[in-house]
């Protein structure tokens, strides 16, 4: 599935998506946590402040589903590593989202970069 251009409309400008990969049983959500986020080429982004070291992160890519609430949606959702040229994109994203934020420059650097997270809808 692919969000739609509301949607996507909606995430971009709102701040308060809340992340929730399954937790090891793969039934039972983990506890939301508040992530940046970002949209680039019609797909929606988040990363780590913490870098891989981020156990929402590290739930994500171990699990590979979960939930994310934003912008008055809640959906189940699929989560995949985000690398490459993509990033550069993303680095510009966060820019001019976030342009005011003292953490923006960690949310560039190499760290949050090595745990960015595509998140696409399981359902519309």
């Amino acid at each position: 599935m692919v969000w739609s251009d509301q949607e996507l409309g909606k995430v971009a400008v709102s701040d308060d998506l809340y992340i929730s990969p399954f937790r090891e049983d793969g039934t039972t959500y983990g506890t939301p946590t508040w992530v940046w986020s970002v949209v680039v080429d019609g797909a929606l982004y988040v990363r780590g402040y913490n870098g891989q070291a981020s156990r929402w992160y590290q739930a994500a890519v171990t699990q590979k589903t979960g939930r994310v609430s934003v912008a008055g949606m809640t959906k189940d959702v699929e989560f995949a590593p985000a690398k490459g040229p993509i990033n550069d994109r993303i680095d510009d994203a966060y820019r001019a989202k976030y342009a005011k934020s003292r953490y923006l420059n960690p949310m560039i650097g190499a760290r949050a970069r090595a745990a960015t997270i595509k998140v696409t809808p399981l359902n519309s």
